[in-house]
C-alpha cells in the first residue's frame, strides 16, 4: 500500500497498522529483506498519521482564532455604545 490508497487510510487506520508493524520490528525473527520493507511501511505510516495531526492542528487553531476573532469583535461592539 501506497501512495493514494494510503491517503485514504484514517488516523486510527494508519495508526494501528504502525502499531502493528513496530510490533513486528521488535519481535524479530524477519530476514533483514522483510525488517527493510516493515521499516519503510512504517515511516510512510507514519507520515499518513502526522499529515492527520497537521491538519487536526491546522482545524483547531482556525477554530480558536476564530473564536478569538468574534470574542474582539464582540468586545469591540460594546465599547462603541
Amino acid at each position: 500500500m501506497t501512495g493514494k490508497v494510503d491517503e485514504a487510510l484514517s488516523y486510527e487506520q494508519a495508526r494501528d497498522e504502525l502499531v502493528e508493524v513496530v510490533r513486528r520490528l521488535e519481535a524479530g525473527g524477519t530476514t533483514l529483506e522483510e525488517s527493510l520493507a516493515l521499516w519503510e511501511r512504517g515511516e510512510e505510516l507514519a507520515r499518513v498519521c502526522r499529515r492527520w495531526l497537521e491538519g487536526a492542528r491546522a482545524r483547531l487553531d482556525a477554530a480558536l482564532a476564530e473564536e478569538e476573532d468574534a470574542a474582539g469583535a464582540a468586545e469591540g461592539g460594546e465599547r462603541a455604545r
